[in-house]
């Protein structure tokens, strides 16, 4: 009877994330918002991987590889800066509130909306691939890591970004809040020179360009996995603690 109970339960919250995902995913592409990121998102990328694909003269994608991640430190929180600053000023968040819905459904949901236009953003870039591959001989371990890491960074920085967003009903306050602490995830192991000696491997751990670096050389290591699931999992706890804050 109890595992029966269990699985509705699981089932009910499944419907419900649907839901808010699907009603997320749909105000993106009703609007502008979907539209211009991808276009400025493929157009900031493309530019860097045509102007300089003949001047390295290898059939390599890590040069797309090295801009994506600067790009997501402006693009992600752009996306993410209205998911629930826009619901607290306008006061719908205390409307989904009357509904059958838990805060973490409504943080689930919102999050996968937002990491889904990610993906869709990323989807045309495979053009790029199919450009090289008919150029010269491709290694596709490190083009199948890269891809992943993209994917996992990009998790990890709108789960930052949806934090930000739950601190506050001013989406530009939201926004700079969300860049600032995406840039500090990004940089944490590119200032190890200015950290105390027994504190670097821990900064260097902590620093999300490291893990995805590493991933991107094709060398898929459970820490690395770990290390973005454990730092998306923990902020998306934040974000619905944060949310729940307003019943206190």
């Amino acid at each position: 009877m109890e595992n029966a109970l269990t699985l509705h339960q699981l089932s009910g919250s499944a419907r419900n994330i649907g839901t808010i995902f699907r009603k997320e995913l749909r105000s993106y592409f009703n609007s502008a918002v979907a539209y211009v990121v991808i276009v400025v998102f493929l157009a900031i990328v493309g530019w860097f991987h045509t102007s300089n694909l003949f001047l390295m003269n290898i059939a390599s994608l890590r040069l797309l590889f090295e801009v994506v991640p600067i790009v997501f430190l402006f693009v992600i929180p752009a996306i993410t800066m209205r998911l629930l600053a826009e619901e607290k000023k306008t006061g719908t968040i205390e409307l989904l509130a009357t509904k059958p819905l838990s805060d973490a459904e409504v943080v689930l949901g919102k999050f996968l909306a937002a990491w889904a236009l990610i993906a869709a953003a990323l989807l045309p870039t495979l053009i790029y691939y199919l450009t090289i591959a008919m150029l010269g001989t491709v290694d596709n371990g490190p083009i199948i890591g890269g891809y992943l890491g993209l994917l996992l960074l990009a998790g990890v920085f709108v789960a930052v970004g949806l934090l930000a967003s739950s601190f506050t009903d001013n989406q530009i306050v939201a926004f700079i809040v969300g860049f600032l602490m995406v840039f500090a995830f990004y940089m944490l192991d590119k200032v190890l020179m200015y950290v105390p000696g027994w504190m670097t491997s821990i900064v260097e751990y902590l620093g999300a360009d490291f893990h995805f670096s590493n991933i991107a050389r094709g060398v898929i290591d459970s820490r690395d996995i770990v290390y973005f699931l454990s730092v998306l999992g923990f902020t998306l706890f934040l974000s619905v603690v944060s949310l729940e804050r307003r019943k206190w």
